[in-house]
């Protein structure tokens, strides 16, 4: 677990790192080549959110189900309890990835950057 951390720590520093290059515009350019890698560079972006997004949910709801099963295995009368709290937190969960959709779905169509790239 701690190598996976690290690897996407790492990714992270890297594509943070990088993002001045990817959104850097040549003085004077107006040509349609800097919109086009500036949207690839979006939707590239809102992929690798979303891909994150839904790795790290289903590895939240995978040990919440898991330890719910658990609970109910070793005290069978508090399944009712047990199984309240877990939908609750699935929903918590789930609202994760929600927002980095929202997020993606921003940043793919109503991107404030749109008039300083065109323009």
């Amino acid at each position: 677990m701690k190598k996976l951390l690290l690897a996407v720590a790492i990714a992270i520093i890297f594509m943070s790192s990088h993002a001045q290059i990817v959104m850097a515009a040549e003085e004077g350019a107006k040509s349609s080549g800097g919109n086009v890698l500036f949207f690839a560079a979006i939707a590239i972006a809102a992929g690798f959110g979303m891909g994150i997004a839904a790795f790290g949910t289903g590895l939240g709801q995978g040990n919440a189900v898991r330890g719910a099963v658990e609970g109910i295995a070793r005290n069978p009368g508090a399944s009712g309890k047990i199984l309240t709290t877990m939908l609750v937190g699935l929903a918590m969960i789930e609202s994760l990835a929600i927002y980095a959709l929202v997020i993606a779905l921003i940043l793919l169509y109503a991107n404030p950057l749109i008039k300083y790239v065109a323009g």
